[in-house]
């Protein structure tokens, strides 16, 4: 009888139970999180768990948790946050377990961003170009001034679109306009470019002759939609 009194007394004073230990105990599940624009923010109970989507993450979940699954925040600005609830899968090859993982993605809703951005025409900002598409959105349609001179003139013109978001529009190689001086008004036909992402994007254009330096100049996408326009003057150099 004194035995089982100290043994009650004693789990009082460490606060064990078998129930207790068991809820304490954790997994780790790799998530997979991604939203659409990407570069957004992930909450887990609050905490920051992702800087900025796409990105993998290793979530501390407790059985309870993996069951009934739990919920992520999804920030950007400019966008009302978005809430996705999932719940881990187990991944198996025959009989063995190889591990507990979850996929999470978010899509912001396209029509939020005119509130940060008044310059983007309704009903365009989710647009985007393709070969499936071509000449059917307001991007593709806009027409803009190209222009390019040079001292002394007759100098070859090459362009290719360079892009900071492959995943979204790819780099080209560089194409042949004609000589100097050019002048022409021409639309985009960018595969992938959006509103959203036309600031990640260049157009670089790069004049040679012979007997003169080469010289490249870099011109912003969406700057070049909002001025209607695409110009320079090169100043050639000779060699030596």
């Amino acid at each position: 009888m004194k035995k089982l009194s100290f043994i009650l007394l004693l789990s009082s004073l460490i606060g064990w139970c078998p129930d207790t230990v068991h809820a304490k105990k954790t997994y780790s599940v790799p998530t997979d999180v991604q939203s659409s624009p990407r570069d957004a923010k992930v909450y887990f109970k609050g905490k920051l768990v992702c800087t900025a989507t796409p990105g993998t993450i290793i979530l501390k979940l407790t059985k309870e948790e993996m069951k009934q699954g739990v919920d992520l925040t999804f920030r950007k600005e400019g966008y009302p946050d978005g809430t996705v609830h999932a719940t881990p899968s187990q991944t198996k090859i025959g009989f063995f377990k190889i591990t507990d993982a979850m996929s999470v993605a978010y899509e912001f809703p396209q029509s939020s961003v005119y509130a940060q951005d008044p310059t983007i025409p309704q009903g365009a900002a989710g647009e985007r170009v393709t070969r499936d598409n071509a000449g059917k959105t307001s991007l593709e349609r806009t027409i803009i001034r190209w222009f390019f001179d040079s001292d002394p003139q007759g100098a070859r013109i090459f362009y290719r679109v360079i892009s900071s978001v492959p995943s979204e529009v790819k780099n080209t190689n560089e194409t042949y306009l004609m000589t100097t001086p050019f002048e022409e008004t021409r639309s985009f036909n960018i595969q992938g470019l959006t509103y959203e992402n036309s600031r990640d994007v260049q157009i670089e254009i790069k004049i040679m002759k012979t007997g003169y330096e080469p010289q490249v100049k870099r011109f912003n996408v969406r700057q070049a939609i909002d001025q209607q326009e695409i110009s320079s003057f090169f100043m050639l150099v000779k060699k030596e």
